[in-house]
């Protein structure tokens, strides 16, 4: 295999009413786990490095090139995405380094704002093959900012895609990022409606929130990128808290840290079956 285009994944997705799972990385175990479960599930599977997670490695750099080089030896269609990305400059080194596929979030500025920036660097990015992803509808639980209420309205949203040419759409729809309790309750009428209007795929942030029944439901009404973090962060850590807590005198970080890429593995498989049955 070789690395996928996000295209390659999410439009057949789209089409057949199935989602693709995104899973955002933070250490090389997740990439290893991730991958090997969608490979365990024979299923495509999108590797997701985040602004902040950039901002805590102090560089995208080398976690990015890990990812493309995981993604060019995996046995299932594999892309790496940027997500989140608010800062021009990250947009840019993620495409110099060959990332196929990246989100201008630029959802924290008024709707004006919001499709000019969103617009310029599409243009950049589809100048050099690249996908894009933005965000209408600013989606709750950023810096623990819980949003339930926020929506995306669906005329908004068919005119944010005519205005700025990206290639997928994430919309504000129930779900909110970081939550630790499967408890979120989505608007599948309004994911109906947008999906009906907006001519490109949907995107589904803040997935960890939603129960599993949910998410079927989901992607039954339209969303075909579904991505998900606090959730398996959870399964690692509650993985390496056994190994630790099984072994007061465990050291070595490939003793724990193996169980945690373990756990990742076993849940991503589970869960890119239950988008694509």
């Amino acid at each position: 295999m070789t690395l996928a285009s996000m295209a390659e994944l999410v439009i057949p997705a789209a089409r057949d009413r199935r989602a693709v799972g995104a899973f955002n990385v933070i250490q090389l175990e997740h990439a290893e786990g991730i991958v090997a479960g969608a490979e365990r599930a024979v299923r495509p599977v999108v590797l997701q490095l985040s602004e902040n997670t950039a901002r805590y490695h102090g560089s995208l750099a080398p976690l990015a090139l890990a990812c493309l080089r995981i993604a060019a030896e995996a046995s299932v269609p594999v892309c790496v995405h940027l997500d989140h990305a608010t800062r021009r400059e990250l947009v840019e080194q993620a495409v110099e380094l060959g990332v196929p596929s990246v989100m201008v979030d630029a959802s924290g500025y008024s709707y004006e704002k919001n499709v000019a920036l969103t617009a310029e660097l599409a243009a950049w990015c589809h100048s050099r093959g690249v996908w894009v992803e933005a965000e209408l509808g600013e989606i709750g639980g950023k810096d623990g900012a819980h949003k339930p209420g926020v929506r995306t309205d669906p005329d908004d949203a068919a005119a944010f895609v005519a205005a700025t040419g990206v290639d997928a759409l994430a919309v504000a729809v129930g779900s909110s990022h970081a939550m630790l309790i499967r408890d979120a309750v989505l608007d599948d009428e309004l994911i109906a409606a947008i999906a009906a209007k907006v001519p490109v795929p949907l995107v589904l942030h803040g997935s960890s929130g939603v129960s599993e029944a949910g998410l079927r439901s989901a992607v039954a009404q339209g969303m075909s990128k579904i991505n998900i973090a606090t959730h398996l962060n959870a399964t690692l850590t509650g993985a390496v808290r056994r190994a630790l807590a099984a072994d007061e005198d465990l050291v070595d970080p490939r003793k724990y840290f193996g169980p945690g890429r373990d756990a990742v593995a076993r849940q991503v498989a589970h869960l890119v079956t239950l988008l694509a049955p």
